[in-house]
Parts: structure tokens; sequence; C-alpha cells
């Protein structure tokens, strides 16, 4: 079994798989030359009653070629070895790139704990397919064919006999192959099942809790594992039945060829040395192939787990955006000049006639869409749930390109803007901030890693955040557990406000930051906020309506379409949807 596309992906190290089968080719070498040996004292030993003392000098050449054989071995799977780790780490590299490039929505829709068994197990298993199969397929063409180069002047019968039994072993391989893949597959898919259903139980461990189904779950894992139990057993019966059967082949060819040798040797057809050296050297003419047998299950892992990676990347073939992990500007120069940061951070946002559609029947999320962003104003977005709010952050984000229409920004479409240069003019908070498992100075610092500590103390003071960091024994060093899960909501809520602080875009997006939050956590909160508004241009999505009312214009969405937009006193004066909004918000009847 050879996939193409792995096969590809070893191109960056052929130089050391070609080493490898060097070195397994020195090893067979080696073994004709240890056989050759062997067979020669022993027939000195045993037909002309040689002396030890006359035969030291070739037992000391079999020692020396055994020790060699062992060193050239060793040496082959070292730089096997070598070249397994740079392809995985290569791989590795392009799959969580694919992933970055892909963005959040593609991660939302997939499940956590499947995509994290990819990326771990997954292409940790990509080891034995190139650091053992790929060379032992090489080497089980090329030793068998090296050692008949030998054997074929020497004894044409026995070469013809071993031309012959060879072949079935691929032969038999190639039989049982499908069975094996469908098998692996089915252990790989089991495995990565249990994976996500493990990782989602561990998530929504409160939630099972309280609602007294945590014992329900791990009845559910019990299942899982023993559905994975099964389908491990049974690609180990089918590897242990395809291993004895080849073994059981290479033993009856091997007797084969002894009896004929034997039978060749008491008629005389053949001298007694000759006839020794060819038994010897056979077991070394079908080693190759077992190995390949053995190899070809080991790899089947591999395999399997690289059909869900190139799924992954695959998505990311006809996507035009990533200059951010790429580094290519072409697109951007196609139109024209980049427009530098300030022209960025001066720019009218502009959506022209934008739609997005998600679903293949058609649905759209936003259903041309015109407006218009100046620098510096605050727009409220305030709609039902699926009236299109998140998406147009996203859009805004550049993790989704629009489906119709466009987004201009500084007079260059956004789908033209390098992703890097344009997001380093946004700063985004959420209802729920993503702190990683670090300490508080990292987290603030991701968003300018090469800011100063007085620089980001100083954002910890904007975000009101300073002071009780330092009532932690450990201040900014302070680990916050995954998640931020050792803060509080509204101290995470701070450190976030501190990383946009630090940040200092001139674009800022808030989704309801003060959402959830004590009274008193929402009054420090939004201080910090209007702070952080000031001279930015700010896009929001609210809610509650003393954060709508703070905004110079509000969008009213509706089923993906703009259906108001005005000011707070404006849109209550029109008496259409946003007046409906705030008279529900207050609890007034119609």
């Amino acid at each position: 079994m050879i996939d193409k596309r792995l096969l590809r992906a070893s191109r960056r190290v052929s130089s050391l798989l070609i080493v490898t089968v060097i070195l397994g080719i020195v090893a067979a070498g080696l073994a004709v030359a240890q056989a050759y040996a062997l067979s020669h004292v022993v027939a000195e030993a045993f037909l002309n009653k040689a002396v030890l003392t006359s035969l030291w000098t070739p037992l000391v050449w079999i020692l020396g070629i055994i020790l060699l054989r062992g060193v050239v071995q060793w040496l082959s799977a070292i730089v096997a070895q070598e070249a397994a780790i740079r392809v995985k780490e290569n791989i590795r590299e392009q799959f969580l790139k694919a992933l970055i490039q892909l963005g959040p929505l593609y991660a939302r829709g997939e499940r956590a704990g499947e995509l994290v068994n990819t990326a771990v197990e997954g292409i940790e298993s990509l080891e034995d397919y190139f650091a053992r199969y790929l060379p032992q397929l090489a080497m089980a063409g090329l030793i068998p064919l090296f050692m008949l180069f030998y054997i074929f002047p020497l004894d044409y019968q026995t070469a013809l006999v071993l031309l012959v039994t060879g072949p079935i072993i691929p032969v038999f391989m190639m039989l049982i192959g499908k069975l094996a893949e469908k098998k692996s597959l089915q252990q790989w898919r089991a495995l990565s099942w249990m994976s996500a259903h493990f990782l989602d139980m561990l998530q929504g461990l409160a939630t099972l809790k309280v609602f007294g189904r945590s014992k329900d779950q791990a009845r559910v894992i019990g299942r899982v594992s023993e559905s994975f139990r099964k389908t491990t057993l049974s690609v180990l019966r089918i590897a242990f039945l395809s291993a004895l059967v080849l073994e059981f082949m290479t033993t009856i060819s091997t007797a084969l060829v002894a009896v004929a040798l034997g039978v060749r040797l008491v008629y005389g057809k053949i001298i007694f040395e000759e006839a020794l050296f060819l038994l010897v050297i056979t077991p070394e003419f079908y080693l190759p192939l077992r190995n390949l047998g053995l190899r070809f299950h080991a790899s089947l892992s591999g395999v399997n787990a690289a059909n869900r990676i190139y799924e992954v990347l695959n998505q990311i073939e006809n996507l035009t955006e990533d200059t951010e992990d790429l580094g290519n500007d072409e697109l951007c120069l196609q139109s024209g000049s980049k427009p530098s940061e300030l022209e960025l951070a001066k720019a009218n946002i502009i959506f022209r006639n934008v739609s997005l559609v998600y679903d293949a029947d058609g649905l759209a999320a936003l259903d041309g869409v015109d407006l218009e962003i100046r620098p510096g104003e605050h727009v409220a977005l305030v709609g039902p749930s699926g009236a299109g709010k998140s998406t147009v952050f996203s859009l805004l984000m550049h993790f989704i390109k629009p489906t119709k229409g466009e987004i201009i920004i500084a007079g260059t479409p956004l789908e033209q803007l390098p992703a890097a240069q344009w997001r380093s003019q946004i700063a985004y908070l959420s209802q729920q901030p993503y702190l990683f498992s670090g300490t508080i100075e990292e987290n603030i610092r991701l968003a300018r890693p090469e800011a100063l500590d007085s620089e980001v103390r100083e954002a910890a003071e904007k975000a009101a955040a300073h002071e009780f960091i330092m009532t932690f024994p450990n201040g900014y060093q302070t680990l916050v557990g995954e998640g931020g899960a050792r803060l509080s909501g509204g101290q995470a809520q701070r450190i976030a406000i501190a990383r946009a602080f630090l940040k200092n875009a001139s674009l800022l997006l808030l989704d309801e930051a003060t959402e959830g939050l004590d009274a008193e956590s929402e009054h420090v909160i939004q201080d910090s906020l209007s702070e952080l508004m000031k001279g930015r241009t700010v896009l929001m999505i609210a809610h509650r309506l003393n954060t709508v009312c703070q905004a110079d214009r509000i969008l009213v969405l509706d089923h993906g379409k703009i259906a108001e937009t005005g000011s707070h006193q404006e849109l209550l004066q029109r008496q259409g949807l946003y007046a409906q909004f705030v008279r529900e918000y207050r609890g007034e009847t119609a």
C-alpha cells in the first residue's frame, strides 16, 4: 500500500530515506559475507578436520561482520527515525496552520477531541509509515534482487526456487490488505470517537453533575471503550493470523530449498560448502519480505489517520485568504499598492451588497447588507438571535468570506488585504474571553509580545485589573489555569480588556462584554470599556439598553437584513422593530 499523499510528504526527507535503504542493502551484503564465512568455517572444521588455531582468523571475521551488521542496522533505524520525525513535524505544522486558516467557525463545527486526537495521536501514528514501512518497501524489492545477484551464478536451481516462492508473500499481503485496512479504519474511528466523547464529558462535567447524569455518561464511555477494545482485538487477530501465515510460508519455502539442496548434496550434484552457504542465505532472502508484511499492519493506523489529516488540509486548497501564515502579499499587489497602517486605522468600513450563505440549503445569514462605518463612530448591532450580528463580526475579522458582495477598507476589498495586517487593527472582546493556560502576564502580552513590562502594567491599570492581580502571591506571574479557570468571570474579562488596551487597535469589536457579570464587576468593567472606546471605531453587539443608548448609531438586523438604522431616539419615534425590542426589554406591553 502506497499512499500518494504521504509519498509526496516524504520527498522533503528523500535523502534520509535513500540513506536508510542503502544502509539496509549494506546490511544485506554483510549477511552474505557472514553466510559465506560461516559456511567456510563449518566446511573446514567438519570436512577438512581443521584445528581451532587455523580457524581463528575466519571466526574473528565472522564476529566483526556480526558487530558491523548490528551497527549498520542501528544507523539505518536512526536515520529512518530522523526522517519520520521531520515529516511528522512538517505535517503537524501544516495541520495546525490549516486549522488557523479555516478559523474558529470551522473548529466550532467539528468535535474538539477528535481534532486533538488527529493532531497528536494521528500524526504520531505516521511514524511507522515513514520510518519503517516506506524504507522496508524499497528494501523488500531491492534486497532479494541483491541476494539473487550472488545466488544465481552459484546455483541457478536454488535461485529459480527463490524467484518463484518470493513473490507469494507480497501477493498474500495484497489479499489480506483490504480486510486489514477496513478493520484498522474502524479502530481509528473508534479511537477518535472515544477521544471526542471523553473531552466532551470533561468539559461538561459540571452540567452532568448538576443534572445527575455523570454516571450515565460514564456508562457511555464504557460502551465506547468496549467498542474500541473489540475493534483493536479484531485488528490484532488479522495481524497475528497474517504473521502466522507469513512465517509458515517462509518456513515451507526455506524447507523446500533445504530438501532440494540435501538431495543434490547426496547425489554429489553440489559441494557441501556451497549448499551450506545457500541454506544460510535463504532466510535472509525472505527476511525483507517478512518484515514488509509486519510493517504493513503497523502502517495502517498512519494511513487511516492521514485520511482525516488531508481532509482538513484539503479544505484550504481553494482559499485565497491566508497571507497571515503564508507571508504572501501578491493578492494586495494585484489591485495596486498596499494601504498603510495609518490608512487602515482612519478608513471607512463599507459593506456593499454583502450576503453570506452558510448552509447548503441556501439559507442566508446575511442578505444584501449595505452599510458604512466611519472612523471613530460607535455603532451598535441589535436584533434577535440568528439575525446575523455575529456573522458581521466573523466577516470583519476575516474568518469567512461573503458569498456575494464585498467589504471595502481604505478603497481595497478586504479579501485582498493581508489578514495579519488587517487583524492588527482589530481588538475583540467577547462575552466569555478565552485565557490560555499560563500566567496573567503571558495572557495580557498576547496582544503585543514585544511590549515592555511597564506597558503591560499600564494596560492592566487602565482595565482595573492591576489591583486584583497584585493580591495574588505571584502577581503577574500567577497561573490562570486552562481557560482562565482560576479567575472569576469579572477578573477574566478585565484581563481581556487589558489585552485590548495593550494592542491599541483602531477598531474595537464588542460582543456584550458585561453579560453575565455581577453589578459591581459590571460597573468597573463598563468604566474600563468607556475608556477603551475613546478615539476608536467601535462596533458592538448589544443586548442591554444602557449599552445600546451609548452608540452613535444603531443598526437593527432581522433575518440577515438591516431593518432599521438611526439613533436611539430616532428609532423609538419610528415605533418599529427597535421600539418593540425596547418595550420587551422594559417588560412593557404593546
